[in-house]
């Protein structure tokens, strides 16, 4: 394993302390499964893009399959 050093508040450490203590792991064994735990959060609650998102929407409407490309859609807009 790869050394890492943080700094904590004197609070923060005691808290991990007890909460080390109780659970019959070290610090540092601890301050690992957080930090693991936090990383696999953050990989669920972020999708991979927009259209993972928005896939189950794509081809639901219907209308001109060149609206993004014909000028003549655009006449007349903004007056």
């Amino acid at each position: 394993m790869r050394p890492l050093c943080l700094k904590v508040d004197e609070s923060l450490h005691t808290r991990l302390a007890a909460a080390a203590r109780k659970r019959g792991k070290s610090r540092s064994q601890l301050v690992r499964m957080a930090l693991e735990a936090f990383l696999d959060m953050l990989e669920v609650a972020q999708p991979g893009s927009c259209h993972d998102v928005a896939a189950d929407l794509a081809g639901c409407v219907e209308g001109p399959g060149d609206l993004s490309a014909n000028k003549k859609y655009m006449q007349g807009f903004g007056k």
